[in-house]
C-alpha cells in the first residue's frame, strides 16, 4: 500500500471529517490563522481558472494540490477524487471532501484550508501575508505540475524612488544584529526586483566575501557606484539559499548601457554594450549607440546578466548585427512552432566578441546563439542558464498577473537551447592567470587551441561540462577578465580572425 492509500484509508475510515465537512471554514471567523479566508479563496480559484487555459502543463489539477506539501518537509497531501488529506510528521490535521471536477470556488477554498492547516504548524509560513504567499504558494503549485512560473502582484507598481539614481542593482538595506545585510526594499524594475531579490531576504556574502567581515562603505560601493559591475551574492531566505548574480544598472530608465573605449596608439575604438534586458528600449538605446559610432573598432556585447521574453525585441536587436537571419523558434508544444527572423538589415559589420554566463537567459540565450550560429561574434564567458524560455502573462481579477514561463526557445537553426544552455568558444574561468592567457593566445595563433564546439555536441555531458568552465565567484574578477580578453581579441585582428574560423 503506497503512502497516498495510507491517508485515504486513515482519511475515510479512521477519523470522521471534520465538523465545518459542507464549509470548510468557520462560518462566524472571516480571519483564520491570520488569513481573510474568503478573500484568499477567491484569488486562488482564479488561479485554478486561468490556469485551466493552460491544461495543467498534462498533468492532473490533483498534483498541483499535492505540490503544496513542498511548503514544508514535515506536510504530506493525498488529493483523490474523495478526499484531500493533510499529514503532519504522524499527525492527521485535514481531512476534507474533494471538489468536483471544474469547480474552481471550491478548489480555491480548499487550498486555502490546507494552508490554513499548514500555517497553525508552521511559523515561516505564518508570516507570510498576502503577495507573499500568493508567490510561495503559486510556485509550488507551478513547480508540481512541472511548469515554470510565478505571481506578480501588479503590473502597475509605480516606482516610488528617484529615477535619477546613475547606477545601482535596486535594494535597499541595513545590517541586521548579526552583522548580515538584510534587504529592507527593492526598486521596482530594477536587477534585484528582475532577479526575484524580496524584502526580508539576507545577503550573506558578496563577490565570495562574508558580509559580517566587510564594512559598510564596501558594501554601499558594490551595491551602487558610477558603472555597471558585476555583484555576486548569496542569498539567505524563508524557504531556503539561493545564489544571485547581479550588474548595477541605471534604474527604470535603461535596458542597456553603453560605454565607449576611445581609440589610442594601441587600440581602435571599442564599444562596450551591456544588456540588462532585452525590450524595445535597450533595441532603441543600442541602435542609436551604433549609429552614433558607426567606424567603430570592435564591440563588446555583454549579455552575462540579460533577460528577456519578447521574440519580437530580440529579433530586431539581433537584425542590427545579422539581418534578415532566423534569431530563434519559439515551441509551446511540440506541433506549434514560430519561427522569428528580423525584418531589417543589419547596420554594422564591426567585429564582435559576446559575453555571456550562467545568468544569460531567457531571450538572451536566443540572441547569444544567433551569433554563434552565423558566425557573427565569437562567445566567451561561461555556459548560459539553459532557462530559454517566453513567458505568458495572465491578468487575475485582484489584480495580480500569472507569469508562466510556457514556451520554450530553440535556436534559429533548431538547436536546442532550453535546458542546455549556450556554451563559449573560449572559458574564461579557465584562463584566469596571466600565464593562462598567454598560453591560450599563443596556441591560438599558433593552430594549436584543439577547440571543441560544445554546441553541435549533444552527447556532450551538460553537468560536466559546466563543471569544467565554472563560474567565476567574484564579479571584480569576472569583470576585469572579461573585459581585458575581449579588449586584446578585438584588436588583434589575426587572433580574431583565428578563433572565428576554428
Amino acid at each position: 500500500m503506497n503512502i497516498k492509500q495510507i491517508f485515504l484509508f486513515l482519511g475515510v475510515f479512521l477519523i470522521p471529517n471534520f465538523a465545518f465537512s459542507s464549509e470548510l471554514f468557520f462560518e462566524n471567523e472571516k480571519i483564520q490563522a491570520g488569513l481573510d479566508v474568503r478573500a484568499v479563496s477567491d484569488v486562488f480559484a482564479d488561479i485554478y481558472e486561468k490556469l485551466d487555459g493552460v491544461h495543467w502543463a498534462g498533468k492532473s489539477i490533483d498534483v498541483a494540490i499535492e505540490s503544496l506539501e513542498t511548503l514544508n518537509p514535515n506536510a504530506h497531501i493525498a488529493a483523490t477524487g474523495e478526499r484531500a488529506v493533510l499529514v503532519w510528521g504522524d499527525e492527521l490535521i485535514a481531512n476534507y471532501p474533494y471538489p468536483k471536477e471544474k469547480d474552481w470556488q471550491a478548489y480555491g477554498e480548499i487550498t486555502t484550508a490546507l494552508l490554513v492547516k499548514m500555517r497553525e504548524k508552521d511559523p515561516a509560513l505564518r508570516s507570510l501575508q498576502d503577495v507573499g504567499l500568493y508567490e510561495v504558494v503559486v510556485n509550488a503549485l507551478l513547480k508540481g505540475v512541472d511548469q515554470n512560473g510565478s505571481y506578480i502582484y501588479s503590473r502597475d507598481l509605480i516606482n516610488a524612488y528617484d529615477t535619477k539614481i546613475l547606477t545601482s542593482i535596486g535594494l535597499d538595506g541595513g545590517r541586521d544584529f548579526r552583522g548580515n545585510f538584510r534587504i529592507t526594499g527593492v526598486f521596482k524594475d530594477s536587477p534585484a526586483d528582475i532577479a526575484g531579490l524580496r524584502e526580508g531576504d539576507i545577503i550573506s556574502e558578496i563577490n565570495g566575501q562574508r558580509v559580517a567581515n566587510m564594512n559598510d562603505g564596501e558594501i554601499s560601493g558594490i551595491l551602487s557606484g558610477y558603472n555597471s559591475g558585476t555583484c555576486k551574492f548569496k542569498l539567505l531566505t524563508p524557504f531556503g539559499n539561493r545564489n544571485v548574480t547581479l550588474r548595477r544598472a541605471t534604474i527604470v530608465l535603461a535596458d542597456a548601457d553603453v560605454i565607449y573605449r576611445a581609440k589610442n596608439e594601441t587600440m581602435d575604438g571599442i564599444l562596450e554594450i551591456v544588456i540588462h534586458n532585452i525590450t524595445d528600449g535597450s533595441v532603441n538605446i543600442v541602435n542609436e549607440a551604433l549609429n552614433k559610432h558607426a567606424n567603430i573598432g570592435g564591440i563588446v556585447l555583454d549579455l552575462r546578466t540579460a533577460a528577456g521574453e519578447d521574440e519580437r525585441a530580440v529579433a530586431k536587436l539581433a537584425g542590427l548585427f545579422v539581418g534578415q537571419k532566423p534569431v530563434m523558434i519559439v515551441s509551446e508544444t511540440s506541433v506549434d512552432e514560430l519561427e522569428v527572423v528580423p525584418g531589417g538589415d543589419a547596420i554594422t559589420n564591426a567585429p564582435v566578441v559576446v559575453l555571456i554566463s550562467d545568468n544569460t537567459r531567457g531571450t538572451a540565450e536566443a540572441l547569444a546563439s544567433t551569433f554563434y550560429e552565423n558566425k557573427r561574434g565569437i562567445l566567451i564567458g561561461t555556459p548560459t542558464a539553459g532557462r530559454a524560455r517566453i513567458a505568458t502573462h495572465i491578468d487575475l481579477k485582484n489584480g495580480g498577473v500569472l507569469e508562466l514561463l510556457n514556451k520554450s526557445i530553440k535556436s534559429g537553426n533548431g538547436m536546442d537551447i532550453d535546458g542546455r544552455g549556450v556554451f563559449p568558444l573560449v572559458c574564461l574561468s579557465n584562463i584566469r592567470s596571466t600565464s593562462e592567457q598567454e598560453a591560450f593566445f599563443l596556441n591560438v595563433m599558433n593552430d594549436n587551441f584543439n577547440a571543441h564546439d560544445y554546441n553541435k555536441d549533444k552527447s556532450v555531458n551538460i553537468k560536466a561540462l559546466r563543471k569544467a568552465c565554472p563560474i567565476i565567484q567574484s564579479g571584480t574578477d569576472e569583470d576585469n577578465l572579461s573585459i581585458g580578453i575581449s579588449a586584446k581579441i578585438l584588436t588583434n585582428k589575426s587572433l580574431y580572425e583565428q578563433l572565428m574560423d576554428l
